[in-house]
């Protein structure tokens, strides 16, 4: 189900504006860059579409249940654990037994450009191959809104360019995926884009 944003803005304690009449649907299999210049907003305009933060104004229409998945800008893994072990987690938790929860984490991991690196530890893997993994378990949970912070804004160029081509296949999850980002290659990996920059 989409992700609807109807006239929100928000407003600092001070008066100042940070964003206005931002009029949106995200869709289910649509991956959105949202861009802007630094202070426009981007990372407060995630938090309240995942519901945590109230606009100052405007309305949100999310389906009932949506429970937002973030990926940050700094992937955070479990050093000793394998890069399967992560992606199999989230299978185990809605109900497969080992065996299918490893077939099917390898089949996302390769998705990603990850299957040779499955049994790597996370302490092992390279940024961009961080990155990508995070990528890969929150496609493994199956989420409906995908909020994505800066994925490449640690990385170097050559790093960040892996990156991207696995944010241009997010869409392929059905997911209503978000990408919060100052990158032109990030933002033209995306379906779509949403310029806080004109709503100031």
């Amino acid at each position: 189900m989409p992700v609807t944003l109807e006239g929100v803005g928000h407003v600092w304690p001070n008066g100042t504006v940070l964003f206005d009449l931002v009029d949106r649907t995200f869709g289910e299999g649509t991956v959105t860059a949202l861009v802007g210049p630094s202070g426009s907003g981007k990372s407060t305009l995630l938090a309240i579409v995942a519901g945590m933060l109230r606009p100052t104004h405007g309305t949100v229409s999310r389906p009932d249940g949506c429970r937002p998945l973030w990926v940050f800008q700094n992937p955070h893994g479990v050093a000793r654990r394998r890069a399967l072990d992560h992606v199999a987690l989230p299978l185990l938790a809605r109900g497969a037994d080992r065996r299918s929860a490893d077939v099917g984490a390898l089949a996302v991991l390769g998705r990603f450009g990850l299957e040779h690196r499955a049994h790597a530890r996370f302490a092992e893997l390279s940024g961009g191959e961080a990155q990508r993994l995070m990528l890969a378990r929150g496609i493994a949970s199956a989420p409906g809104l995908m909020l994505v912070d800066e994925p490449t804004a640690q990385l170097d160029r050559a790093t960040a360019d892996e990156v991207n081509r696995a944010i241009g296949s997010l869409a392929d999850s059905g997911a209503c995926v978000i990408v919060a980002t100052h990158d032109d290659d990030t933002m033209a990996a995306c379906d779509d884009v949403l310029d806080l920059g004109r709503h100031r």
